[in-house]
């Protein structure tokens, strides 16, 4: 999609929040592990959902789940998960609150058996983003065989709503995978960063 002189991918449409995520943030190759957690989380939330309706809700989304702090969110009990299905700012799904506190739990662990989230994670992807050369949204996948195994190995670690699918939007969004569309003005960027 066209904005002055940029030409975009086509699903981020015409929002000025969508289009500012999609500009500085989404395929972008992220290494710090509390954001891979943020992701984690929020694309965990997304399920069922669009992900312009986490988006919205991410503000809301950082002050429930103290800023995305593993640590913290690993401590949460059960009357603090009783208390966030309360919050109106985020989706007050019991199975998805439960499952970003035993996701906490299982990040830590992963953090402490490979020295952090960001070692274990890019294994999958050889150290490198996957450059994908899409020329249409359509063409894009929904999982791939590096997110079925991302899939499988997380669900044998304890992580919760981490489906191939829903990996697969993570890889993206973190940066794993690059794929806006070859004649979106992110392709090239991401692709010279490597």
């Amino acid at each position: 999609m066209k904005n002055s002189t940029k030409i975009r991918c086509t699903w981020c449409g015409t929002d000025a929040l969508y289009c500012a995520y999609h500009d500085e943030e989404w395929g972008v190759p992220s290494h710090d592990d509390r954001h891979l957690f943020e992701k984690l989380i929020l694309d965990g939330a997304q399920a069922g959902l669009s992900w312009i309706t986490i988006l919205r809700k991410r503000e809301n989304y950082r002050a429930a789940f103290a800023d995305f702090d593993p640590i913290k969110v690993a401590r949460f009990t059960p009357a603090r998960e009783a208390k966030l299905m309360l919050n109106p700012g985020i989706v007050r799904n019991k199975l998805k609150i439960a499952s970003a506190v035993t996701n906490a739990r299982a990040f830590l662990d992963t953090q402490e058996e490979f020295g952090s989230f960001d070692a274990y994670l890019w294994r999958f992807v050889g150290g490198q983003p996957i450059i994908n050369r899409w020329k249409y949204t359509r063409e894009v996948p929904a999982t791939s065989v590096e997110s079925d195994a991302l899939s499988k190995d997380l669900k044998q670690r304890g992580f919760k709503f981490v489906g191939s699918t829903i990996m697969y939007a993570f890889m993206q969004a973190a940066g794993l995978v690059n794929d806006h569309t070859t004649e979106c003005f992110r392709h090239s960027v991401l692709a010279k960063r490597k």
